[in-house]
């Protein structure tokens, strides 16, 4: 019944049919190429449903990152369209499997994340999939070891009361004071702690305590204005005018920032670890490796032709009010070492067809 496109439904005491829908039919070539790469699935109705949110989610970043593609100048544009055609449907099912038995809901604020990257090898888009905040939460509790029974996470503000007591040979038990004095008027942010508490041992309990400093040098390279704030240069009808102040979301950042801290701080049980969680490390390396790509191929392709707009992150931190919608220049060009030395020794390297406009990619799952 996989194979098929109708499924049978019952309507009184008629058996009718009813086609597929895509998201329905993208389950089934998930499963199907997973099969295909040596891989054992069971996948149970509540993640068969995170697949079909998977296909919605990417299906909508592949349209808004085309709809980018198109906008931009012939002369800058990628012959390649971000459409269904052109990803790497192997790995992606193999991905999106692991993330799906994790329990990472795309449908959730900050549980994960898309961002397709093309490969100049394979001449096809790789999905990337970036965990949020409360995906590494997710993660920690699902394979952590001596997990807390809570974790406080606060900011401490100027007008805050707050003082930590160490652990030591008079203090058994690590913990802290913290007074909100003013409610509407807390002043700037001075740092910030996240606890981890153990109801029923409260000598493990763990206090850790970072000042705005520390917070900061976490702060991207390439931090967006919209979100963290400060200035951002102004352009008009393609030539810079000057700059303007963007407010941003400080506060939120800086918050989140101690989250990912936090639950990225709890130490994972290595009989714990599976086969999805190995699949994850293997993304998350190459997530990171995308990065470092997307911001040099953004410099090199762009630099004194237009605005370069590198987001803080490859991904939004944030709740929905604040998401940052994924920019051309997410998608990353990744050359295979092989190619690059074919064009050291004058033997060219694989040509880039002549851009057409792409048709509308048929849903062939």
């Amino acid at each position: 019944m996989a194979e098929n496109k109708e499924v049978a439904t019952t309507q009184g005491n008629v058996l009718t049919k009813r086609e597929k829908t895509n998201s329905e039919r993208f389950t089934d070539m998930v499963v199907r190429e997973f099969v295909g790469t040596g891989g054992e699935i069971a996948l149970t109705a509540f993640q068969k449903r995170l697949v079909q949110n998977y296909f919605i989610s990417i299906d909508q970043t592949l349209k808004m990152a085309e709809e980018k593609r198109m906008k931009k100048d012939e002369k800058y544009r990628d012959a390649l369209a971000l459409t269904w055609n052109n990803v790497n449907m192997e790995s992606l099912a193999v991905h999106i499997v692991a993330c799906a038995r994790i329990g990472f809901d795309p449908a959730q604020a900050n549980h994960i994340n898309m961002i397709p990257y093309k490969n100049n090898t394979t001449k096809k888009y790789e999905i990337v999939f970036i965990e949020g905040y409360r995906g590494k939460e997710l993660k920690a509790r699902k394979y952590g070891y001596d997990i807390p029974d809570d974790v406080v996470i606060e900011l401490v503000y100027s007008n805050d009361k707050f003082k930590q007591f160490k652990k030591d040979k008079n203090n058994p038990i690590e913990t802290y004071t913290f007074e909100v004095s003013e409610n509407f008027n807390r002043g700037e942010i001075v740092g910030g702690f996240y606890y981890f508490l153990y109801i029923k041992t409260p000598q493990k309990n763990k206090l850790m305590v970072y000042s705005k400093n520390d917070l900061e040098k976490r702060r991207p390279d390439k931090a967006s204005p919209e979100f963290w704030g400060g200035e951002k240069d102004k352009w008009e009808n393609g030539k810079k005018v000057g700059t303007e102040k963007v407010e941003g979301w400080y506060d939120e950042m800086m918050w989140k920032t101690l989250c990912r801290l936090a639950y990225s701080n709890i130490t994972i049980d290595s009989q714990k670890i599976d086969d999805d969680y190995i699949k994850l490390s293997v993304n998350d390396k190459l997530a990171n490796e995308t990065l470092e790509e997307r911001v040099d191929n953004t410099i090199k392709k762009e630099a004194n032709v237009q605005t370069i707009d590198i987001p803080s992150e490859v991904v939004p931190e944030t709740e929905q009010k604040f998401i940052e919608p994924i920019e051309p220049e997410a998608v990353v060009e990744h050359t295979d070492p092989g190619e690059q030395e074919k064009a050291k020794r004058g033997r060219p390297a694989a040509v880039k067809p002549q851009d057409n406009k792409p048709e509308e990619p048929k849903m062939q799952f």
